[in-house]
């Protein structure tokens, strides 16, 4: 009876692990049957012209010593070129509900024109924001590109967008352009920032990049605020603007402290996350907690190469963090954002076999799709101009090392 009961104690925590191994299995093959696949929306853009070719590699507008992308990189300026207005109004894509302006891709489509020396265009675009900019306040969620006003649909307003004008803002002037012009959207927008911060250092709940509604303040938020404060800093320090410029460093301080706090070391989705450590919760944006968005730091580094391992698909790519939805599709601009932060750390092997992952699930036309579904078929909008402008941005990164703020 003895040796029974040992038996039977033996085997009963293999029998847990096995019941439990299955349950979660079943609950994965759940959550795909309730995300069915999706399908590409639309490829390319009718009578989009290539650009012209003028540099040094076949078939590539980049001045590059690495060719391997080249003409990843001229499909993607064809493209942003196609989806920007002639008053600088950028289209997150050309169809439908993408045919507006979000703040958050045409900050990184300027400064990817920057990044290869389009500073005109660059100036349009940031010319845009410029006249949409709001007087007091969050920036919207997107805006109409003929006119610049607001749709009425609902959305919050969003507080990243305050961060990621910034940073492109300074990112340019940093090649050049003139930082005078752009002064008051400056300003009112690390102002606002600065106004955002509770006693504890973080700001309220905002939509960020996931499009939803948050109960509690996100990475999503927090990072691009980090890298715009640091970029409004830098903005006022070189204009030797001194009544803003202590405020704004204080609030940089009080930011960075609480956000190792409340998120690190891990820097996952939510701070609830950071401290109970279930599931971790990672969230690509963590790349912009590095390179080229701040300085390079050890803990940071760690964090967002454990989120690009925990978020990698099956079919290799990243979908945008754990708490997504499970149905193992891939969304381009979080799986460029993790080759761009792998370049502008020197890790040239990440990089480039992102890029080449992105290269190889292109569409017919040749754009770049939003996503990559579980058939590793393009899916969703195609072209997307947020993750044509981290192409172009990683493979400059790629030739040479991109200013951090």
């Amino acid at each position: 009876m003895r040796d029974d009961g040992a038996r039977r104690i033996r085997w009963f925590p293999a029998v847990v692990i096995v019941v439990l191994l299955a349950f979660l299995a079943a609950g994965t093959a759940s959550n795909v049957r309730r995300n069915p696949q999706p399908q590409l929306v639309a490829d390319g853009i009718p009578g989009r012209p290539l650009p012209t070719t003028t540099g040094t590699c076949p078939g590539s507008t980049l001045s590059t010593t690495d060719c391997a992308f080249a003409d990843l990189a001229r499909h993607a300026l064809a493209d942003l070129d196609a989806l920007t207005l002639p008053n600088g109004g950028t289209l997150a894509g050309w169809d439908g509900p993408w045919r507006f302006v979000w703040p958050r891709d045409a900050s990184f489509v300027a400064a990817a024109r920057c990044s290869i020396g389009q500073y005109a265009e660059a100036a349009k675009v940031l010319g845009f924001l410029d006249r949409v900019r709001p007087s007091s306040g969050r920036w919207a969620a997107r805006y109409f590109a003929d006119t610049g006003a607001i749709p009425q649909d609902g959305r919050e307003d969003q507080l990243d967008g305050s961060g990621w004008v910034l940073w492109a803002t300074w990112f340019c002037a940093s090649a050049g352009l003139d930082l005078n012009r752009y002064w008051p959207m400056v300003q009112e927008s690390a102002d606002q920032i600065v106004a955002e911060l509770g006693p504890d250092g973080l700001p309220a709940p905002s939509p960020d990049y996931w499009e939803r509604p948050e109960s509690e303040v996100t990475l999503g938020t927090i990072a691009p605020l980090l890298t715009g404060l640091r970029s409004a800093v830098a903005i006022a320090q070189s204009l030797g603007r001194t009544t803003e410029l202590p405020r704004w460093q204080d609030a940089l301080s009080r930011l960075s402290t609480a956000t190792d706090r409340a998120f690190g070391p891990d820097y996952p989705r939510t701070p609830g996350r950071a401290g109970t450590g279930i599931g971790g919760g990672a969230d690509a944006i963590v790349a912009v907690l590095g390179p080229p968005f701040a300085p390079e730091k050890p803990q940071t580094t760690a964090a967002i190469n454990r989120a690009h391992a925990v978020l990698t698909q099956p079919n290799g790519g990243v979908t945008p963090g754990e708490e997504w939805r499970a149905d193992g599709v891939a969304w381009t601009p979080q799986t460029v954002l993790f080759a761009l932060s792998a370049a502008a750390r020197g890790d040239r092997e990440t990089a480039t076999e992102l890029l080449h992952w992105i290269d190889t699930h292109r569409t017919p036309s040749g754009a770049i799709p939003e996503k990559v579904n579980r058939d590793l078929q393009p899916a969703g909008e195609a072209p997307l101009g947020w993750t044509s402008a981290l192409v172009v941005l990683t493979t400059a990164a790629l030739d040479r090392p991109l200013p951090i703020p």
